[in-house]
């Protein structure tokens, strides 16, 4: 029998990762000789601005929303074009860290968000740029991609390059102490998420595996106590490594249907990215288990889900939808406002995103997507 042929991939990385509790102190150490700085933050982690200790002029902008959109990446650029900085900082969740990367790339140049669109378009990036995560969720401070909102379009624009990867990325565990519980359960089931989707991906690769297992992993062991104590810096901090991993999963491999199936929520019904991804979470990874049950029952034993045997479909799902709920977890559609009559749209609207569903290792017909938003109503 001969073995299958391991597609080649390439990993991009920061090229310098600072982990631990106060750490964000070192990011003025660094660029001590950057005159002007501009920090990309929301009003709330603007207030962790006095720990990077810079030493140049800084220049806030604030305006973050939960979903950032063309509007937003626009503003943020004229920002940069007034005071025209040798350093941007994104401080605070995937939302500001996605803006950062673009404002780096684009404010000095002449390419527009639509010239660099899909992967390998951006044409450079002059400007330094450090990532300071203020969530443990997205993992957005290790990657080459980044996420904008088209409202017109109700869909993501996805950009993918080399150039948008940090010259420093900054995990602290001490900047998510404050973050709620709800919050912190939710970002860290996108983290979860992130590793999974690509451990059980039809472009998986044992490189990426190794990721995912070290993120799902930490997730079984430290998601439950970071939700129940915020200031468990031991879980603060193995919640940050997770969602790091899970962004170098995101790279070579990326995620697969349950992304394609949340983002719909979060586009039209305006979910945060995290708690849409918890909701659906349970039902892909139940799914997909008939193809992947290796990797699945090795998911369902990182997390703690059954009592060690292997799980049927049925239970794995159950299971699943049991770890999310005991973090708090809202899990069902008609809670947070889905009425029946939009799951139609939100299946057409997830099944379309070919960019994502072609790598989940089931085929998923419109009707499948659609019975997995019934399924979570």
């Amino acid at each position: 029998m001969t073995a299958m042929a391991i597609a080649p991939i390439t990993l991009h990385q920061p090229r310098r990762l600072i982990v631990g509790a106060g750490t964000i102190r070192e990011v003025g150490g660094w660029a001590a000789d950057a005159a002007s700085v501009l920090v990309i933050a929301t009003p709330i982690t603007a207030g962790f601005i006095d720990r990077l200790q810079l030493k140049g002029r800084i220049t806030v902008f604030d305006a973050i929303p939960g979903e950032p959109d063309i509007a937003t990446l626009n503003a943020a650029i004229e920002a940069a074009r007034s005071c025209r900085p040798d350093l941007i900082v994104g401080l605070g969740g995937g939302s500001v860290l996605d803006v950062a990367k673009l404002v780096a790339a684009l404010w000095d140049g002449d390419q527009t968000l639509a010239d660099v669109a899909g992967p390998n378009k951006v044409a450079g990036r002059r400007t330094r740029l450090v990532q300071v995560a203020t969530t443990a969720g997205t993992g957005s401070e290790a990657g080459i991609r980044s996420l904008i909102t088209d409202p017109e379009k109700g869909n993501k624009i996805a950009v993918e390059s080399p150039h948008l990867i940090a010259d420093v990325a900054v995990l602290d565990p001490e900047l998510t102490y404050s973050v709620p519980p709800a919050v912190t359960a939710a970002t860290g089931v996108d983290a979860m998420a992130h590793c999974v989707e690509a451990f059980t991906n039809r472009r998986a690769h044992p490189m990426i595996d190794g990721f995912a297992r070290m993120g799902f992993g930490l997730v079984g062991r430290f998601l439950a106590r970071a939700v129940r104590d915020g200031t468990d810096t031991e879980a603060r901090e193995g919640m940050m490594l997770a969602s790091y991993y899970g962004g170098i999963c995101l790279g070579p491999v990326n995620t697969a249907a349950g992304h394609a199936i949340a983002y719909p929520l979060g586009t039209r019904l305006r979910l945060p990215h995290g708690l849409a991804n918890a909701i659906i979470f349970p039902q892909v990874l139940a799914f997909n288990q008939p193809v992947a049950a290796e990797k699945s029952a090795e998911v369902a034993q990182a997390l703690g889900l059954g009592a060690g045997e292997r799980l049927s479909q049925d239970d794995l799902l159950r299971q699943a939808h049991i770890f999310c709920r005991n973090l708090g977890i809202e899990m069902s559609l008609r809670a947070h406002g889905a009425t029946e009559a939009d799951l139609p749209i939100y299946a057409s609207d997830a099944h379309a995103n070919r960019r994502l569903m072609d790598n989940n290792p089931i085929d998923m017909s419109v009707e499948d997507v659609l019975a997995i938003y019934r399924a979570a109503y």
